[in-house]
């Protein structure tokens, strides 16, 4: 293989694996920016009152059927949906929310609300939504010194987060690695990233919300709530500590501030930046490779993992993700990242590639090693996003894991993943997990699956809607395979524990997918699901906010 062939080869593991990694970030969505500008520049444009320090405050802006600006707003990332609402709503603050949410429920009009617009199903293009709103232009990140915490707006994407922590205060969160998915629907689910077995889930640092919510007469109104014990409307934001999006109402503001951080100075209030992070490739060739030397890379790799994500371990900074593509796409990849100013941070990095290519006999055809500014990493254009900008199609379904696949998963995903069907664009991504996130109990939020070393992602993605069935077929049929003695999904168990909220997946509410007898909902939720239908009841009695997934009332 020439060192072109090599570099190619580097760059679709980059942009293939963080994509799917990120949340099916296939495409940036419509920012808010650029939205305010083409509203800006069209004619009849919203006017506004003028904002703090004279800026004029964005919209309200409804956009119908026959307006120029809303076939281009329909669709969010995932090309497989895109609606007909009634309106679009584009809005700019709270109150624009409220007073969107009252008229949609006095006229009887579905809700459904989108930030970045990144969601691996179609709860935002529904066709019985008849109200979308769009929280773009509500991407404010700054320090709030009244609740001596960060405030974060909805629409802010995950660079824009990263940049503004980062310049103004030198401190980060653990999120997702990338920089178009929009933060309203990371964190209410439980956002993750390559920090997060150092410093835990994004929402172990939520301090707060503000939500618009719909009570029993149909009235909308903002609420704050935050985590502290005497607050009445804690429960609201334990809600959103991991229940996902779309449920309860409608975030217009996250706080930020770190467990048992203290004192006024913004700069410790959330963890520290990473100034650098060491990142290590490494790619094998499919072609040769046994089914003995696949299924020992892929032991080891959970294996490492089982002995070294208890929280404070010596290993906690290391974030690894093995990209386990189809056959037909010619290669697999490992990458592991690593903030290098950690004491040892290479070595820890050499271990780990050591432990899981141990026994295998593979030689690889890519291996580099290389530091990048943290920032530049997080941020810059095309992370995360596909090589091909046309296949945004794509249906991904995940698992948690406690442990290592048993032999039998194993054989299954080798089966698959060598399989006729499928396409280069295709596989299975295993992602280190724990850590820190191990360390807070599953009742502290709704993010009940904490006893775990890894996360895992089954994707395929394709560009062509003559191709749906069969794509749909291959990822259905592989996950279905995997855990046929489950009832083809991951049931809580010695070495499952359900599914991400953040990954969702109707087919885990289909009883021809899943013929396990236990409810998708509570693959996502475990014994949390209880709790959350009691909050439920309480902020959203009349079931505004709901989509095939949502928390059901009681």
């Amino acid at each position: 293989m020439s060192q072109s062939e090599r570099d190619q080869v580097s760059r679709r593991r980059l942009l293939a694996g963080a994509g799917v990694v990120a949340g099916g970030a296939l495409g940036a969505e419509v920012t808010g920016m650029a939205m305010a500008d083409a509203v800006a520049n069209a004619t009849g444009s919203a006017g506004g009152a003028l904002g703090p320090g004279g800026a004029a405050e964005f919209g309200p802006v409804r956009i119908r059927p026959g307006d120029p600006r809303y076939d281009g707003l329909l669709r969010g990332n995932n090309f497989r949906f895109a609606g007909r609402p009634d309106e679009i709503r584009v809005v700019g603050s709270t109150d624009q929310v409220v007073r969107a949410v009252t008229e949609a429920v006095r006229a009887g009009r579905r809700i459904a609300v989108r930030s970045g617009g990144h969601c691996f199903e179609n709860f935002t293009a529904d066709p019985a939504v008849r109200t979308l709103i769009d929280l773009s232009p509500m991407d404010a990140v700054g320090y709030d010194p009244k609740m001596k915490a960060f405030a974060v707006e909805p629409g802010a994407t995950l660079g824009q987060v990263y940049r503004t922590l980062f310049k103004g205060w030198g401190v980060t969160i653990p999120g997702g690695g990338c920089p178009a998915v929009g933060a309203g629907g990371h964190f209410a689910g439980g956002g993750y990233g390559a920090l997060s077995r150092r410093y835990g889930s994004v929402v172990d640092h939520l301090y707060g919300v503000e939500a618009v919510v719909v009570g029993a007469d149909g009235a909308a109104r903002a609420v704050v709530a935050t985590r502290e014990p005497g607050d009445p409307n804690r429960d609201l934001w334990w809600a959103h500590t991991g229940g996902g999006g779309g449920n309860f109402g409608v975030v217009t503001k996250y706080w930020l501030r770190s467990p048992g951080a203290t004192g006024s100075d913004p700069a410790g209030l959330l963890p520290a930046s990473p100034a650098e992070m060491l990142e290590r490739v490494v790619a094998w060739a499919w072609e040769g490779m046994t089914e003995a030397a696949f299924t020992r890379l892929v032991r080891n790799f959970g294996t490492w993992h089982e002995h070294n994500s208890a929280p404070g371990s010596r290993s906690a900074g290391v974030y690894a993700i093995l990209l386990l593509s189809h056959r037909s796409a010619g290669y697999l990849s490992l990458a592991v990242q690593i903030d290098a100013d950690l004491p040892g941070a290479d070595g820890l990095v050499n271990e780990f590639v050591a432990a899981v290519t141990a026994g295998t006999g593979l030689a690889p055809i890519v291996d580099t090693r290389g530091t990048t500014p943290w920032l530049h990493r997080m941020t810059w254009p095309g992370t995360g996003e596909a090589g091909d900008a046309t296949a945004r199609r794509y249906k991904n379904k995940a698992a948690y894991l406690r442990r290592s696949f048993t032999d039998r998963q194993l054989a299954a995903v080798h089966r698959n993943l060598t399989a006729a069907t499928g396409n280069d664009r295709s596989g299975l991504l295993l992602i280190g997990y724990g850590g820190q996130v191990r360390a807070v109990a599953p009742e502290a939020t709704a993010v009940a699956q904490r006893d775990v070393v890894m996360k895992a992602v089954y994707y395929t993605t394709w560009a062509d809607a003559a191709d749906d069935a069969s794509s749909l077929a291959w990822v259905r049929g592989f996950y279905r395979d995997v855990y046929a003695r489950t009832g083809g999904v991951p049931v809580p168990g010695e070495v499952d524990d359900g599914s991400y909220i953040n990954y969702p997946d109707v087919d885990l509410i289909d009883p021809e997918w899943n013929t396990s007898g236990v409810p998708g909902r509570t693959l996502y939720y475990k014994d949390n699901y209880p709790r959350l239908q009691r909050i439920k009841a309480r902020w959203d009695p009349r079931g505004v906010f709901r989509h095939a997934l949502s928390v059901e009332l009681p």
